[in-house]
């Protein structure tokens, strides 16, 4: 007869005691399922949660629970109610095993007449709690596995034609917020990789590829945001500019922009320009705007507009980030 375990959790964030659970489990049963229920305690919908423990365990059985019971205690009613909503849930899967570090590891295993399995009820392994990530993901930080801590830094990109002054806010914003800025790595790139003033098709891939890897390094080590100048959008919209084609695997880069970042802003092109022999002068600039404008309307990508000086642009970035839904 397989051995058949079961958790589950809001995983609100996923963090290590959470795991140390499901690596028991995955060491002492068959197979292994996992729950993991919709909650109002974080922004984070279920299938991102869920998708954490799918790509940290790809042969695990991962269940989302969006019908699953608010209410949370240990009156009789609401442990028959949650009894029989995982009973529903599981169905005839032979559940043998339910583990938890929790007290409702009794009555959940009582109503699946399984083993009770529970590890490190007191925190003795991991001594951490979702709800101190939570507070401060960034403090707790060795914590959070790294495909979740991605999640949870708010990811804030800037864009707009040459000359309008992203560098420059991301990074003072990031110096002000006290976290990490990324540098636009197609400048880098493209002064240490262009002939004729150009990059091939295969360069603007590797460029934004690039791009992606850096950003990624940057946004572990930030503290609830990481400010980014330029994204892989600019980089297709180049392609198109002066090859009238982006490779397939530029296309996809930039197709994932809509879903990669939590906010972005448009730069306007309000303040003076820098003329340096790298760039394309002040009517291409206007033009390039336009041109970006256009492209984040046809993808549908909301974006905010800021204009004015630095102090101006930061005013309202940070009004922007702190009302954020």
């Amino acid at each position: 007869m397989p051995r058949i375990g079961l958790t589950l959790g809001k995983y609100a964030p996923f963090h290590l005691g959470h795991k140390y659970v499901i690596d028991t489990a995955i060491a002492e049963m068959d197979k292994v399922i996992v729950m993991v229920y919709e909650d109002d305690v974080t922004p984070i919908p279920a299938r991102i949660r869920a998708n954490w423990i799918r790509g940290i365990y790809p042969s695990v059985e991962v269940i989302e629970c969006y019908d699953c019971l608010q209410t949370v205690g240990y009156t009789p009613e609401i442990m028959r109610a949650h009894d029989e909503y995982i009973l529903k849930t599981v169905g005839s899967r032979g559940i043998t095993h339910f583990y938890s570090s929790e007290d409702y590891g009794a009555h959940v295993s009582a109503a699946l007449n399984a083993i009770d399995r529970r590890v490190d009820p007191g925190r003795s392994v991991f001594c951490i709690s979702a709800t101190k990530i939570r507070e401060d993901a960034y403090k707790h930080r060795a914590f959070v596995p790294d495909i979740v801590y991605r999640d949870l830094i708010v990811k804030v990109a800037f864009l707009g034609a040459e000359s309008t002054g992203k560098s420059t806010l991301a990074k003072e914003l990031a110096r002000r917020h006290n976290t990490e800025f990324m540098p636009e790595y197609g400048a880098e790139y493209w002064h240490a990789n262009q002939q004729d003033m150009q990059l091939t098709p295969m360069q603007l891939v590797e460029l934004a590829q690039g791009h992606v890897e850096r950003e990624d390094r940057k946004i572990l080590g930030a503290d609830k945001f990481c400010f980014i100048d330029t994204n892989a959008i600019t980089t297709y919209m180049y392609a198109m500019d002066y090859h009238g084609f982006a490779l397939p695997e530029l296309r996809e880069l930039a197709d994932k922009c809509q879903a990669r970042y939590d906010i972005t802003i448009l730069c306007e092109d309000d303040i003076p320009y820098e003329d340096t022999w790298d760039r394309r002068g002040i009517e291409v600039r206007a033009a390039s705007q336009r041109k970006i404008v256009a492209e984040l309307v046809k993808r549908g990508i909301h974006f905010h507009r800021v204009c004015g000086d630095i102090e101006q642009r930061v005013r309202a970035v940070d009004s922007i980030i702190n009302h954020r839904p």
